[in-house]
């Protein structure tokens, strides 16, 4: 069975989308195949992957509000497959609210396509809505990108806490794959929550080392390319092939 890895943080700004498409190159490279899934109504996955969210018939929108249909997959973006979202989303969220079990509907438009991929990497919105329980309901395991800041850190209990109840009502064998510190720019106060997040959250999961803050990840993300083909020897490659090994390790 391959790792469903749901990307989650109810912040927003806290590099989910740079981690997925990233993190999906990096084991894209080792020879996995990996499919990725953007269920965030803002669709910056599907962007940075090189569509037109407003240009598309079908999205992940389709799979979870329609029982019969099929999860729609774009082929070959960067060695990478592709269930893409648009603003779609936002109605579908709405529309979940009187349906039926509505918490398994991404789990069941993903079983299928579960046999084609060894990595299912899925981009969470930034909220404790319904879309990201369905992303987390889905998933074998849940990946916490944190950035290495004062008000994102006092955020992390409430984020635990989600987890804890999807596990205990809905996904009991959902794990913590590891936390991500983001955007971290060797300042004092950084380096302070790093520490405390090495502290405090280590017996949870791994606490990689952290992405940089570095402008050359918004400028791949224009360019529509991972940060290893838009920038091969960027040093933050380096963390992202660490992440990449840590979930090969799971």
């Amino acid at each position: 069975m391959p790792k469903v890895i749901a990307i989650f943080n109810q912040a927003g700004g806290v590099c989910k989308t740079t981690v997925t498409m990233n993190l999906g190159y990096h084991l894209a490279l080792r020879r996995h195949r990996v499919l990725l899934v953007d269920v965030d109504p803002q669709a910056s996955l599907t962007t940075f992957m090189g569509l037109e969210p407003h240009e598309l018939e079908e999205t992940i929108t389709n799979a979870i509000l329609d029982e019969e249909g099929r999860l729609p997959i774009q082929q070959d973006l960067h060695k990478m497959s592709l269930a893409p979202a648009n603003i779609t989303l936002s109605a579908a969220e709405l529309q979940l609210a009187s349906v039926m079990a509505r918490e398994l509907r991404l789990k069941e438009a993903l079983e299928p396509e579960l046999a084609n991929y060894d990595f299912v990497l899925i981009d969470c919105p930034p909220s404790l809505g319904v879309l990201s329980i369905l992303a987390l309901t889905a998933s074998t395991h849940v990946l916490i990108p944190i950035q290495t800041h004062f008000k994102a850190f006092k955020g992390t209990e409430l984020l635990l806490d989600t987890i804890k109840k999807v596990r205990k009502h809905l996904n009991r064998k959902l794990a913590i794959a590891g936390i991500v510190p983001t955007i971290y720019n060797n300042a004092s106060q950084d380096k302070a929550i790093l520490d405390a997040l090495r502290e405090q959250l280590s017996h949870l999961a791994p606490v990689f080392s952290p992405i940089p803050r570095a402008t050359a990840f918004a400028d791949a993300a224009m360019a529509r390319q991972p940060l290893a083909v838009y920038a091969p020897k960027h040093p933050s490659l380096k963390v992202l092939n660490e992440i990449a090994q840590g979930m090969e390790d799971l």
